[in-house]
């Protein structure tokens, strides 16, 4: 799929400085940063959903453990 990109100055002066360094392109600098993104989300939503399942599964634990 092919996307269009307005990305700052600043920032694809930066890029273009990495990408030289990395002997790599710009756009393969952007897809690994999307793919972190991607994953740092999903690491948030695991951690939640761990809480969450502690939290209901454990709760009355919890409760003894705070009184202690």
């Amino acid at each position: 799929m092919a996307m269009n990109l307005r990305v700052p100055e600043e920032l694809d002066r930066r890029l273009e400085q990495l990408a030289a360094e990395e002997h790599t392109s710009k756009s393969a600098l952007l897809l690994q940063g999307a793919e972190l993104v991607l994953q740092r989300h999903a690491r948030r939503r695991e951690i939640g959903a761990g809480l969450d399942f502690v939290m209901s599964h454990d709760a009355e634990l919890l409760t003894r453990l705070e009184d202690a």
